[in-house]
């Protein structure tokens, strides 16, 4: 059984994706929320969304 739970999890971690949406999701959720300010929320969001394309794009 520790094996089988051994070989997954190095699976996933070899995976790039995994790594950058550990960073990614945290940022777009605060930017969801920080969207809802009247004003500036929108420009917010935007830029935390920009800036996680840009965690994404990131070739690890």
């Amino acid at each position: 059984m520790f094996k089988l739970i051994t070989l997954m999890l190095s699976a996933l971690l070899v995976s790039s994706c995994v790594l950058t949406k550990v960073v990614t999701v945290p940022m777009r959720v605060g930017g969801a929320v920080i969207s809802i300010i009247p004003v500036v929320g929108e420009g917010i969001d935007e830029a935390i969304d920009e800036a996680a394309d840009v965690i994404d794009a990131v070739p690890i």
